[in-house]
């Protein structure tokens, strides 16, 4: 019996996520994702996606094009969600239909993901199932999923850990190690050392930040960032505003929390920081409404604008646009698209770091010369990654010790950063650590 990995999306970009993994004759298929950052360029162009067919999306570059599988469809036997990202679960809507099986997810990732396809008015006959740490589902003769809670910057990111005969294939795209983290469970060594020494054949593995000669921080550190600069910023009479990652669950917890020791009201504006609350609440994980004021759609919004317009000193706005998006709320209040005109001395800071892409680039330039222009100060880089640095790469190569190593999550330029580490540990270019690029597989015999 032999294990075949096949990267379909997030091996050439950041992004657009997935991987299917044949192991004999049976398929599992981890990631369904989309490409962000066209997305935003198409939203920006007025394209919209639900005129687009599944062949549009991939002509477009917004999905995986998951043609290779085509021989194999009837073999797959489950969509695996480790986690809610977009980039991760954003085009389960248009492929999961074509694959007969059930889709198993985290409650928080599901919950996501019902909101997803309520939003788009789609329906998938895939059932949904929920897994919760530790749970383990027999998926086919070959193939038996257990998921590891592990932290990262949105609640409930697993690790799947995917038993064969071969041995097992250690899933982990997107996730950091945190000994500290404010909210969900810090990251399980021992769990991790008895899979190490059950045999991992395959670690696909998370290398976005690989390049970076450091070892990540704790979300522990970006709440201290916060606080200090929430509590101990001259803001008298100004409107602060907190522009981050709406999935970031613990740190939209912490920007309420220290609101309110500011002795200020808190706002939250836009759908997808409504969507990420709602279904945080929906599980019972917080409890957000009932100290914050929620706003979704434009009209809600304008009309919470024009009350901070009043007294901007009394809010703390938390909204989206900490990437630059055009349609963020972020970006129409600096165009004067939405009812509130920045004084001098206003403040954002943004509890995030620029995604390494050119459009995400360029649109943070363009949203920060506009806020300069007005006066506004600004406080970035108030932020932990929610991705491995290097360091945390070489321990925890040394604490799994694979047989084979397969980055994921960039091209290559972020892939090879970390296929050069495991060279020094040890592993050989194209036997032992495998850099791929969309539409291409690895057999492991």
């Amino acid at each position: 019996m032999d294990i075949e990995i096949f990267g379909l999306g997030g091996y050439s970009e950041v992004g657009m996520n997935m991987t299917a993994i044949r192991v004999g004759d049976d398929v599992i298929i981890c990631d369904m994702g989309f490409y962000l950052p066209e997305v935003i360029r198409l939203q920006d162009e007025d394209v919209v996606k639900t005129k687009l067919s599944r062949e549009d999306f991939i002509q477009h570059h917004i999905i995986p094009d998951d043609s290779v599988l085509e021989g194999l469809r009837g073999n797959v036997k489950a969509i695996i969600l480790p986690h809610c990202h977009l980039d991760h679960i954003g085009a389960v809507p248009l492929l999961a239909k074509r694959y007969n099986c059930p889709i198993y997810g985290a409650p928080y990732t599901l919950e996501v993901l019902k909101s997803i396809l309520l939003d788009e008015d789609v329906h998938i006959p895939n059932k949904l199932n929920v897994l919760q740490d530790g749970d383990r589902v027999k998926i086919s003769e070959n193939i038996t999923l257990e998921f590891m809670e592990i932290p990262h910057s949105t609640p409930q990111t697993m690790m799947a850990i995917i038993h064969t005969p071969k041995g097992i294939v250690l899933y982990g795209n997107d996730f950091k190690l945190d000994n500290d983290p404010t909210l969900g469970r810090k990251t399980n060594y021992k769990r991790l050392r008895e899979i190490g020494a059950q045999g991992i054949k395959v670690f696909i593995v998370d290398s976005l930040y690989a390049y970076e000669e450091v070892k990540t921080p704790s979300e522990r550190l970006a709440r201290e960032m916060l606080k200090d600069v929430l509590l101990s910023t001259e803001n008298k009479g100004k409107l602060v505003i907190v522009t981050t990652f709406a999935s970031h669950i613990a740190r939209l917890q912490a920007t309420i929390e220290f609101a309110r020791t500011m002795g200020r009201k808190v706002v939250i504006l836009g759908r997808s920081m409504d969507r990420y609350i709602s279904a945080a609440e929906n599980i019972r994980m917080v409890n957000f409404s009932k100290r914050a004021s929620i706003a979704r759609y434009t009209r809600e919004v304008r009309k919470m604008l024009t009350e901070v317009q009043k007294n901007p000193g009394k809010y703390v706005v938390i909204c989206t646009g900490h990437q630059g998006e055009p349609r963020s709320i972020l970006m129409r209040m600096v165009t004067g698209e939405l009812p509130y005109k920045f004084s001098a001395g206003d403040q954002v800071i943004f509890a995030c770091k620029t995604i390494p892409v050119p459009i995400n680039i360029a649109n943070r330039a363009a949203l920060e010369t506009k806020l300069k222009q007005k006066g506004v100060r600004l406080f970035k880089d108030i932020h932990a990654s929610g991705h491995l640095a290097r360091e945390d790469h070489h321990d925890l190569i040394k604490l799994l010790h694979p047989q084979h190593i397969i980055p994921c999550q960039g091209d290559v330029s972020k892939l090879m950063p970390l296929a050069e580490l495991a060279e020094e540990l040890g592993y050989k270019y194209g036997k032992t650590v495998h850099v791929m690029r969309n539409g291409q597989s690895v057999l492991l015999e």
